[in-house]
């Protein structure tokens, strides 16, 4: 059993095989055998050696130079038994033998050139999910009062970050949460995703109105960006059960009651960030296990066969049972299942639960205060 060596028998200091290189090294010892073992039954003339040459460029494909150089060495090795066995083209069979070893030598090059790129790739997405848990740090699975999950779904296989944008927080005037869409795709828009999120942290801590922190958000996108780029968002603000809304151009928040599906669409309409939205709030009284789900155009944009998903439809199905968590799994999973898994633009979302007013507790009164209660 040539590939089920246990990792203890290695020798110290060795890594085991990666599973590109087991399978790069069967399939060149495949060829390997069949060609000795047509030769073998051809008779005493080398005929077929020629096919060797493709063993190293076959390990080549999947195995690392190292694999192809053993590789080649044994092929440059059966191709010169063969060679030497016959009595007929000698000079020919050496040349093929020549061939055999610079065959090797170009397929090892190839293999450490593609092993190279291979590493600068996985150091490319580990720089990316780093960056990614950077911009959007993992939510929940509670802020303040709420139940909140965040969920990012890439359009790219490649690439797990872009400039959609989440964030909740447990802020003196409630929790807030935003949502956002950068316009355009790239390191630009990751770049703006992350001046929005950086001036939101701070600007919420310090804004009693969500019409302050619009105009804050608005001035920092117009100070980083073209006359042609802008940011979507909605903007929400929970205190004492009072759910505020504001819209800037983004696509309006679902509110999930007793098995309906409600669009919380604003007032009046508003522009993005950047092009200095006058927004107008909308205020609603929540319901303890009401739940909200924000979330950018990708979803709304997800279709297949010119046919959308239907997310007013389903999520009540999707979404209204299990946790926050589960829910949005459950709505990740349908999606993908829907667009068989080819998504036009990346989706985030974020979905919070409210379980009810926050009890209010006395504070304490020492015993030796006046009026204090007698124990």
């Amino acid at each position: 059993m040539l590939f089920g060596v246990p990792m203890r028998l290695l020798p110290p200091g060795r890594r085991p095989m990666s599973s590109g290189s087991r399978a790069g090294l069967g399939a060149a010892l495949v060829l390997l055998a069949l060609v000795s073992a047509i030769e073998l039954a051809d008779g005493s003339e080398a005929r077929y050696i020629g096919l060797i040459v493709a063993a190293p460029f076959l390990a080549a494909a999947f195995a690392s130079w190292r694999v192809v150089l053993g590789v080649g060495v044994l092929a440059t090795a059966v191709g010169g038994a063969f060679a030497l066995a016959g009595h007929e083209n000698r000079l020919a069979n050496a040349t093929i033998v020549v061939g055999i070893g610079l065959a090797t030598a170009i397929a090892a090059a190839v293999a450490f050139i593609r092993e190279r790129q291979a590493e600068r790739i996985a150091e490319l997405s580990r720089l990316a999910s780093v960056a990614q848990q950077a911009v959007l740090r993992p939510l929940g699975p509670q802020v303040g009062t709420l139940a909140v999950s965040g969920r990012y779904i890439s359009a790219t296989a490649a690439a797990d970050i872009g400039g959609d944008l989440y964030e909740a927080l447990d802020t003196p005037y409630g929790v807030r949460m935003i949502i956002g869409d950068v316009r355009g795709k790239g390191l630009d828009a990751v770049r703006l995703a992350s001046i929005v999120l950086g001036s939101y942290r701070h600007v919420a801590y310090e804004r009693a109105d969500l019409r302050a922190i619009v105009a804050d958000l608005d001035r920092a996108v117009a100070r980083s960006v073209g006359d042609e780029d802008f940011v979507t968002a909605a903007l929400v603000e929970e205190r004492g059960g009072t759910l505020t809304i504001v819209n800037c151009g983004h696509p309006a928040p679902l509110l999930l009651r007793r098995g309906e599906v409600i669009p919380l669409e604003p007032p009046a309409p508003a522009p993005p960030l950047g092009f200095m939205p006058v927004v107008r709030p909308r205020v609603e009284r929540l319901e303890p296990g009401d739940r909200l789900l924000l979330f950018t155009d990708g979803l709304g944009e997800a279709r297949r066969d010119g046919e959308f998903f239907p997310t007013a439809d389903r999520a009540w199905r999707l979404l209204g049972h299990g946790t926050v968590g589960d829910g949005l799994a459950s709505l990740e999973t349908a999606l993908v299942e829907w667009v068989h898994g080819r998504l036009d633009d990346d989706i985030a979302l974020v979905l919070m639960e409210y379980a009810g007013a926050r009890p209010v507790t006395a504070a304490a009164v020492p015993s030796w205060e006046v009026g204090a209660p007698e124990s």
